[in-house]
Parts: C-alpha cells; sequence; structure tokens
C-alpha cells in the first residue's frame, strides 16, 4: 500500500443549530429528481431530517456508503447527557431498513454533495440552511490507497443479486449484439 493525498468533502452538522425546517431534504429530493427541479419526492433526498420527539432534536443526516450487511451493533451514545440510538445516526444504506433507498427501484442512495450537471460550488444543502447548522468542509489527507471495489462491481452485484446471473448475462450479451 501506499500513501496518497485524498481529498475529503463532508457536510458537519451541528444538532444545537438545526430547528427541523428540513429545507436540506426538500432541495436535494428537487435536483435529483428526473429532470432536475422537476418534482419534490422526500424519499430521493440524501440527507434526511430525524427527529427524536421525547428530547426535542432534529439530526440531519446524509447518504454514506451502501453496506450489503446489517451492522452487528446497537450500540447507544450519550451527548450532552441525552441517549441516542446508532442506528438512527448511520449513514448506510443497509437491509435492514428502507432509509437512503430509491423509492422506485430500491437501489442505495448515496450523497454526491451535489456534483452532478451542472455542479455546485458546495451542496444544495449546504446553501439552504437558514441555521447554519449544515456547513460544508473540504480538507486533504494522506491516506494508505488500497484495492477498492469499483462502483460498477458494486451496481453489477446488486443486479446479480436481484436477477441472477444468468438473465444478466444473457442481457448483456443481447445488448451487445444491438449495437
Amino acid at each position: 500500500m501506499s500513501k496518497v493525498k485524498k481529498t475529503i468533502k463532508s457536510i458537519k452538522i451541528d444538532v444545537d443549530k438545526c430547528n427541523g425546517c428540513r429545507a436540506c431534504e426538500v432541495i436535494c429530493s428537487a435536483f435529483h429528481a428526473a429532470p432536475k427541479y422537476s418534482g419534490n419526492n422526500p424519499e430521493r433526498s440524501r440527507i434526511r431530517v430525524m427527529y427524536d420527539p421525547l428530547r426535542d432534536l432534529y439530526v440531519p443526516v446524509y447518504a454514506g456508503q451502501y453496506t450489503a450487511a446489517e451492522c452487528m451493533g446497537r450500540e447507544t451514545y450519550l451527548i450532552d447527557g441525552k441517549e441516542y440510538d446508532e442506528c438512527g445516526l448511520c449513514k448506510a444504506a443497509c437491509p435492514s431498513r428502507t432509509l437512503f433507498h430509491e423509492p422506485d427501484s430500491g437501489l442505495p442512495l448515496k450523497c454526491d454533495m451535489c456534483e452532478d450537471d451542472p455542479p455546485q460550488e458546495e451542496p444544495l444543502c449546504v446553501q439552504w440552511c437558514i441555521n447554519d447548522a449544515l456547513v460544508y468542509e473540504v480538507r486533504e489527507e494522506e491516506v494508505e490507497e488500497d484495492v477498492k471495489v469499483e462502483e460498477i462491481e458494486t451496481g453489477l452485484e446488486s443486479i446479480i443479486d436481484k436477477y441472477g446471473l444468468q438473465r444478466v448475462v444473457d442481457t448483456v450479451a443481447r445488448m451487445s449484439k444491438k449495437g
């Protein structure tokens, strides 16, 4: 493994500033509608505002990596005297919950930091947050580079799991003959 500099983009979340307006969810789902800004389905949003009514607390969580297996731990965290369930704060799309899955196809969603066409200088959820609860951060880190599964492999694994290897092979063969 070799060390390389990697640009890390993240959204810092200050739960003390979030008032639960959900403007971040609205703009994210509109940006990811097809065509862009043509509709608003909160299920397409890559950010969700979790609400804990017993503690009167809003926690924005944005979608992270897909994980094929659910986690083993269901730890609780004590933050400022309040107890939180690890699953509620998790960014992953996983088999044990429907959060961060595309509503039509069921495919996992991941925050793309609004770098789609047209790319934004900073994610729209950050731009639309009127209370500055979301802050965009870009930093460089030196990390050890290891072999990662390519995105296309992850997508193919998902399709194979859903339809079976033989149907995928047959479809690719048929498509390759078309053009």
